[in-house]
């Protein structure tokens, strides 16, 4: 009977499960992850990283969604698959970079440990056709768009992958969830969609409420945190070095001159599991 060993990960409750193709037979499909992430059948996470994927000097990445589907980029993801490349001994610098569907990736380990992270996310664009949203080329900026009926004034843009960002006064996990289950899928965005509601603090301090594509509620996302940053900014409502608040903890984040967003974290090991018997018997079948 086939075993699957898997490394449990989480960074602000944003929790990913590792996937070592070098200490695994059984290979991932689809209904597989479904089934791995469930929290009430399976082992339970918002998503699964698989790798090190390894060919000569490179290493590659694969960033999977709780439905299954493959994800460009992941803030929070690459920060913890960075603390399993130091705890697994792949590791050994004080920088590691990977390829991912995005491209090239960069981690810092900002300690020993490794538990403390600086990532970097690339530049951002709102430009429609780079997120991508449909219509005309233009600037995703202060855009009125429906959903649920409803009118909102969002800001756009991608930072590896598709967000929308909505500004407003008062934001809660109830009234994101009612409109990310309307805006995910809606035809605007052929990707889908990442939507994050924002409320502007003070110039230094941003809280969101975030829905993610393939994920649904999520406590904290990386890049969400960073797509959040990047609209205030561009808003005027918001300096280039702030604190992004999230129920699963704040993030520190950062715009350079260049355009280049880092992001700062913190990364907690939860725990190797081992699917028992039951569990690689319906894993088998899928």
């Amino acid at each position: 009977m086939k075993q699957i060993v898997l490394e449990k990960y989480h960074c602000m409750g944003n929790d990913y499960l590792i996937y070592d193709p070098n200490h695994n037979e059984m290979e991932l499909n689809e209904e597989r992850i479904r089934l791995i992430c469930n929290r009430h059948f399976g082992a339970g996470s918002d998503g699964i990283l698989a790798g090190p994927y390894l060919d000569q000097e490179r290493m590659y990445v694969k960033i999977f969604n709780p439905d299954g589907s493959e994800a460009k980029k992941s803030g929070n993801g690459m920060g913890i698959f960075a603390k399993y490349l130091k705890d697994a001994g792949y590791v050994q610098k004080t920088s590691v970079s990977w390829m991912t569907a995005d491209g090239e990736e960069t981690v810092f380990y900002l300690n020993e440990q490794g538990t403390r992270v600086k990532i970097s996310i690339g530049r951002p664009t709102f430009w429609s056709d780079e997120i991508p949203v449909t219509g005309e080329r233009r600037e995703m900026v202060n855009q009125t768009m429906v959903f649920g009926k409803i009118p909102y004034v969002t800001t756009c843009l991608s930072i590896g992958n598709p967000h929308c960002v909505i500004w407003m006064n008062e934001i809660s996990k109830e009234l994101v969830c009612r409109i990310g289950e309307h805006s995910e899928g809606a035809e605007c965005f052929p990707e889908k969609v990442n939507t994050q509601l924002l409320n502007v603090l003070d110039r230094t301090n941003i809280q969101i409420e975030i829905y993610e594509r393939g994920a649904g509620y999520t406590l904290a996302s990386g890049t969400c945190a960073c797509a959040a940053a990047c609209a205030a900014v561009r808003l005027g409502l918001a300096d280039s070095h702030m604190y992004v608040h999230m129920p699963g903890g704040v993030l520190e984040v950062e715009i350079k001159e260049d355009g280049v967003v880092y992001m700062v974290g913190e990364v907690g090991y939860v725990g190797k599991m081992t699917l028992g018997s039951g569990m690689t018997e319906r894993l088998e079948l899928l």
